[in-house]
């Protein structure tokens, strides 16, 4: 019973650290050189004291001259007994000695010379003097100390330098010797995950291809009855923030067997074959502790495409890790339950040979999620908030934030938590989300930031000119907010649009959204006749948007239905000739100038609106929706569909709130 109650007590408390055995060893060392030098209990005297011991008659005995270093003077009993004079005399010395004092000697003869001196100048009859004797003694266990310290100091620097560079420390340089070895962090029965496939919202098709892999791994017989095989590999792909890392600690929380998780960084080292090494040694400890997963996060940093380095007759350590990788997936029998999962959010630069079925044989595409998906993930976060029940609903916020993926969404609900906390409120409301959506959106709001009334200006009537143009155009995406608050390194002001839940768009949509994007710096033409740098952002987004109208979706008629996508990616060559370049760039000009007259047509018609939702910009600074059908009507494109979008809690200027879509 002692025994069991030993191997099972707990492992949190402190653990011995061998470092302080090596620093009593120093210390006992130390002391021991300290007490055969016999420093400790001497009492030295100098040529003074020694003159006043020769004036008193018979007090010194005789003087023993150790070596020809030291002079040990010894006090008659006597003279000890009847006088205070010497209480002062210490008792000590090595090798059973007992000296009352000691005097250092540089040179035998000199001390000699001086004694006689002194006994000369007090007239000492020759048979009175002090009697010195020449001792010679080998202190066996100080020198012996003095070859073996430093030889034990060396010993103990040593393997301390081992034990750091040869253990699992990760300081520089650590693991030296064993730098080979993998640095997966293994989770099983003794260190779960707590993260579970609940906590996972938004995912539903992912999830139920990841918990087939963990019902494979816990009830095998269920599938290899009917004569399925373990998949091999699963490959999460998704763009950044989507929940890939989220879901396989999931798995690692779910799955109730061994699970290795390291990054795909951790592979390359500087040194020649390290990456290989770990590789072998990462599937060698996975095939032991069998049926288990490994996952590989960011495995882009050693799965890209072989060969386009450039590198000709050189050793490319990345490739061979590759290799090695792609020889661990094959070799390894499928019935041992070993299953990798991968996570990337560049799946276009990984290397073929890794993508193939047999090696990971399901891709399972992990995207943005829709609005279904980002009210589940919302009420996952709001379980740890404290809000008011009234005004925030996972819903409501799900609306306000299109294109969110699930970090920027746990990104917005802390910030609100923050920025509640640090208004004094006890709980968190519908305007707090909509300052942190501004935040995430538009940036940090510059309140110091101190703009002159002609630039002040000039601001209102280009965010009232994008307004109008997303008011009036029929596919543009209904307007959420607009305004004049600086805000972020650059954002003079802006305009919120709320973007509908769709995954194709149509040629109408693009050039109504490159009309309103062009609505700002049509606006400062109609109405000052002349134009500023204001529209800097607004150029780069519909120049951008006019090329991959014309070479990737093949929108124009007179470059015809060509894509140069894919092929426009290599940097070496151009997908077409010189006159095909002269004919796109004339048409993305053309199709540019085309909705940059369009918008001006349609501000001119409609300027007395501009002019109205500018002046009201100017003395309140934000509008939402709602101010713009009190200003100008309903928005006539919705008045037969729906009421024009509200969004609650617009009430506070010192932290005005937005959802997204900025222009």
């Amino acid at each position: 019973m002692d025994n069991n109650n030993q191997d099972n007590k707990p492992e949190g408390g402190p653990k011995f650290q061998s470092y302080w055995l090596y620093a009593i060893m120093s210390l006992v060392l130390l002391a021991l050189v300290v007490s055969s030098l016999g420093s400790g209990s001497s009492n030295e005297i100098d040529d003074a004291r020694l003159y006043q011991m020769l004036q008193d008659k018979g007090a010194i005995e005789h003087i023993d001259l150790v070596n020809g270093r030291s002079a040990e003077i010894y006090i008659s009993p006597e003279k000890k007994g009847d006088t205070g004079a010497y209480q002062d005399a210490s008792q000590g010395g090595i090798s059973g000695t007992r000296y009352d004092y000691v005097m250092p000697v540089v040179d035998a003869s000199v001390f000699y010379s001086k004694l006689k001196e002194k006994e000369d100048n007090l007239n000492i009859p020759f048979e009175d003097r002090v009697q010195v004797k020449s001792v010679r003694r080998t202190n066996y266990i100080g020198e012996a100390l003095q070859w073996l310290l430093p030889l034990a100091v060396i010993a103990i620097i040593w393997i301390v330098l081992m034990r750091r560079l040869g253990g699992g420390g990760g300081g520089p340089g650590g693991q030296i010797f064993n730098i080979g070895k993998s640095k997966a962090t293994l989770f099983d029965q003794n260190s779960k995950v707590n993260i579970t496939f609940a906590d996972v919202a938004g995912l539903d098709e992912a999830k139920e291809e990841v918990m087939e892999v963990v019902d494979f791994l816990k009830n095998p017989k269920k599938y290899t009855a009917l004569g399925g095989k373990i998949p091999k590999g699963v490959l999460l792909v998704g763009p950044p923030g989507t929940g890939k890392t989220l879901l396989a600690k999931a798995v690692a929380g779910e799955a109730g067997v061994p699970f290795f998780t390291m990054s795909g960084s951790d592979f390359v080292e500087m040194f020649v074959g390290v990456g290989a090494s770990r590789v072998r040694d990462l599937f060698k400890q996975a095939r032991e502790k069998a049926p288990c997963i490994i996952f590989i996060d960011e495995i882009d940093a050693i799965g890209r495409a072989r060969g386009r380095n450039g590198m000709q007759g050189g050793n490319d350590e990345r490739e061979n890790t590759l290799n090695q990788l792609l020889v661990e997936m094959d070799g390894f029998s499928t019935d041992k339950g070993v299953i990798l999962m991968a996570a990337t959010n560049r799946p276009d630069v990984l290397d073929s040979a890794l993508l193939r079925p047999g090696r990971f044989d399901r891709q399972i595409g992990i995207d943005r999620p829709d609005l279904k998906g980002r009210e589940a993930i919302f009420k996952v976060h709001l379980k740890t908030i404290k809000t008011d029940g009234v005004t925030v609903d996972a819903f409501t916020l799900a609306e306000m934030t299109p294109g969110f993926a699930g970090a920027e969404i746990a990104n917005i609900c802390n910030e609100a938590a923050l920025i509640a906390a640090r208004r004094n409120q006890d709980s968190v409301t519908l305007v707090d989300f909509n300052y942190a959506l501004d935040k995430a959106i538009g940036g940090l709001e510059k309140k110091n930031k101190l703009i002159n009334p002609d630039e002040k200006e000039i601001i209102a009537y280009h965010e009232a000119g994008h307004a109008i143009c997303g008011w009036f155009l029929e596919h543009a995406s209904p307007l959420v907010k607009v305004t004049i608050v600086p805000r972020g390194v650059a954002a003079l002001g802006y305009a919120q649009y709320l973007p509908k839940e769709q995954y194709i768009t149509r040629t109408e949509q693009m050039l109504d959204m490159m009309c309103m994007t062009f609505g700002g710096r049509a606006a400062e033409q109609v109405i000052f006749g002349k134009i500023s740098t204001g529209a800097q952002n607004d150029l780069d987004k519909v120049t951008k948007q006019a090329y991959d109208m014309i070479t990737v979706y093949g929108m124009n008629p007179e470059v015809g239905q060509v894509s140069f996508y894919g092929m426009s990616k290599d940097a070496y060559q151009r997908p077409y000739s010189d006159e095909t370049a002269t004919l796109i760039d004339n048409q993305v000009r053309r199709l540019l100038d085309s909705q940059y007259m369009r918008a001006q047509e349609l501000l001119k018609d409609k300027r007395a609106e501009v002019e109205l939702l500018a002046k009201e910009l100017l003395d309140k600074e934000v509008l939402s929706s709602k101010d713009l059908v009190r200003l100008i009507g309903p928005r006539p494109v919705d008045a037969d569909k729906l009421p024009p979008v509200e969004m609650p809690g617009v009430v506070d200027n010192s932290l005005d709130s937005s959802p997204n879509g900025v222009s």
